[in-house]
This record gives C-alpha cells, structure tokens and sequence, in this order.
C-alpha cells in the first residue's frame, strides 16, 4: 500500500479553552491582581468625581431593588465606595455597614494575594482554598445581613439611613 492512498491527517485546532489556558500559562501571575487593582483604582477615580447621589448619575440602579422592592445586601455599595472616596467611613457605614466591616478582610485577601504572587518559593497549600466552616459562616453573615435590612426593626441597616439617630 502505498502512502499516497491514505488520507492526510486533519490538524486538530486547538479550542478557546486551551488557547486561553496557554496565554495564562505565558502571563507572569503578578499581572492578575496588578490589573485588579488598576481596574479598582479607575472605579475608584470615577466614582470620586461622578457622585451616584446626583439625580441623573450614570450608574445603574439596583435589579433586586426594582424587581422586590427590598433591599438585598449589596445595595448601597456603590455610594458607599463613592462616601469611602472621600474619605467619609460614617457615610459609607450608612450605606452598606456590611462592605465596610468587610473591607479590611477584602483589602487582606488583595494583599495575600499579590505578595503570594511574587514569591519565588511555591507556598505549601493546605487543601483549601478556604475552609469550609467559614465559607457557610460568611454566606450565613451575607443571608443574616439581606433579611435583617428589611426588618422594620433593623431600618438603619438600609442604605442611606443614619446608624445612629444622632449622626
């Protein structure tokens, strides 16, 4: 038989995944929480100059709050970002008291995560990424903060209402 009877190999293409898994092999991991944090920085600048309490800003409301009428737990977040731009934390504790306590933990996480990715010596993994206790923990605090909100009795966790009747 000869070679000229059988039929020419097709080449395999390669799919998006491994073209996307070959370029994020190629990028160095310092360039994903770098790019994060620019990313972070311009959201930052525009919100410090394009206030979303304006009447006509350009920033959308929330889809939950239109759709129920309730509150979810992110609502709030992006004036409270724009109150932390000023340097305002009472103003932004009004608006999400959530996202401030949790802003510490979420500016940790950032900074674990940058400086793990400049290390030259590989860090020895535990097998979690995060613990399970604490991962059912944080959606229990989430769930708790979302029903709460939406309490009469717990009115000044709504965005935009003092925390205290005197601030």
């Amino acid at each position: 038989m000869q070679h000229d009877d059988l039929p020419a190999p097709t080449p395999v293409r390669p799919t998006l995944a491994d073209r996307v898994g070959a370029l994020g092999a190629r990028v160095h991991p310092g360039t994903w929480p770098i790019a994060l944090g620019v990313l972070g920085l311009v959201g930052a600048a525009i919100l410090h100059t394009a206030d979303p309490n304006d009447p006509g800003s350009p920033y959308p409301t929330c889809p939950w709050l239109a759709l129920t009428g309730t509150f979810c737990p992110g609502c709030g977040t992006t004036r409270a970002l724009a109150a932390l731009t000023h340097l305002d934390v009472v103003g932004a504790a009004s608006m999400n008291l959530l996202l401030v306590l949790c802003l510490p933990f979420l500016v940790h996480a950032y900074a674990s995560w940058l400086t793990r990715s400049f290390r030259t010596t590989p860090v020895r993994r535990t097998g979690y990424v995060v613990r399970p206790w604490l991962a059912w923990s944080i959606l229990g605090v989430f769930a708790s903060f979302w029903v709460l909100r939406n309490l009469p009795w717990f009115s000044f966790l709504a965005p935009g209402t003092p925390l205290l009747p005197t601030w």
